[in-house]
């Protein structure tokens, strides 16, 4: 039997080290659990964007665990506690890290609260202290699905990191490339290129970009797209569903009105310019309609 590898206080410069030794005994175990998926570029609107779609070995397999358990569900709240092998590190006294178990990137971090927060409470300093300790470790791109209707999965509030490149070949985050007509620009922008509602802000150099800073920036950013603070059971929460990316040089936050085009699944991810199909047909979907089009469609 393998023994999973015990979680241990945060040591800067060692998250990628952790990952590594983490997922190896993780997928000896079976705890984790890879989607493989094939690789397609799609190119619209400027954006050469990654599509990843369900490996047909793995189509099978899916649809033969449905068969064998159809009553299976997720458990109500996987984080508390989260499965021991998937366990990364305690990031703060507020957050530790843990390996998604169920994942198409490589490496893909959730960083979750330690005690129980609803998943539509707004972000704060602590929330982005967490994000930045992991993100400093290795090339990254966090992001935060505020709500059902913007692709979260689980009640509980968990931020999002995924290694970067996105993608074997093209810009580290396929959607950049957009941003060239406003850099240098100053405060909360529109960038002319996104065919979606959106508010665009480049963040301060890391070594400037204190947890306080980044909470008011992100802030800003919701209020632009008009997202407001609610008070609901005693803490500040979101007054509509939203998709946040964080770059180590932006920020882009996306008012969201569905989860779904058609069949197909959008999270934060898809405004970074990486999508998620199940098969040929929702492939086939995407590719008619133009991701740019998909992504207008969830926005709102």
């Amino acid at each position: 039997m393998i023994e999973a590898p015990r979680p241990t206080p945060f040591e800067p410069g060692t998250l990628a080290a952790v990952i590594d030794r983490v997922r190896a005994a993780a997928l000896a175990s079976g705890a984790l659990q890879p989607i493989q998926t094939e690789q397609e570029l799609v190119e619209d609107g400027g954006v050469r964007f990654v599509v990843r779609r369900v490996s047909s070995l793995d189509l099978k397999r899916l649809a033969g665990r449905r068969r064998a358990d159809p009553s299976a569900r997720t458990p109500a709240n996987p984080f508390l506690p989260p499965e021991p092998a998937l366990l990364l590190a305690e990031v703060s006294d507020t957050h530790r890290a843990v390996l998604n178990k169920y994942y198409v990137l490589d490496g893909h971090l959730l960083i979750v609260t330690r005690a129980f927060v609803d998943q539509e409470a707004l972000l704060d300093e602590r929330d982005f202290a967490a994000l930045e300790t992991c993100m400093a470790e290795l090339p990254s791109l966090g992001f935060y699905n505020g709500g059902i209707v913007a692709g979260a999965s689980q009640p509980h509030k968990h931020l999002q990191m995924v290694p970067l490149p996105l993608a074997r070949e093209g810009p580290a985050v396929p959607i950049e490339p957009l941003f060239a007509p406003v850099a240098g620009a100053a405060g909360i922008v529109r960038v002319p290129a996104l065919a979606f509602p959106h508010a665009f802000a480049w963040r301060e150099a890391a070594e400037n970009a204190t947890p306080a800073r980044l909470a008011a920036l992100y802030r800003a950013l919701l209020e632009a797209i008009g997202v407001r603070a609610l008070e609901r059971g005693g803490m500040p929460s979101q007054s509509s569903p939203y998709s946040l990316l964080v770059a180590e040089r932006w920020m882009l936050a996306v008012p969201r009105v569905r989860e779904h085009f058609g069949t197909i699944s959008v999270n934060a991810l898809g405004f970074a310019g990486s999508l998620f199909v199940r098969d040929a047909d929702e492939l086939a979907a995407l590719r008619r309609a133009g991701p740019m089009a998909a992504l207008r469609a969830v926005a709102g």
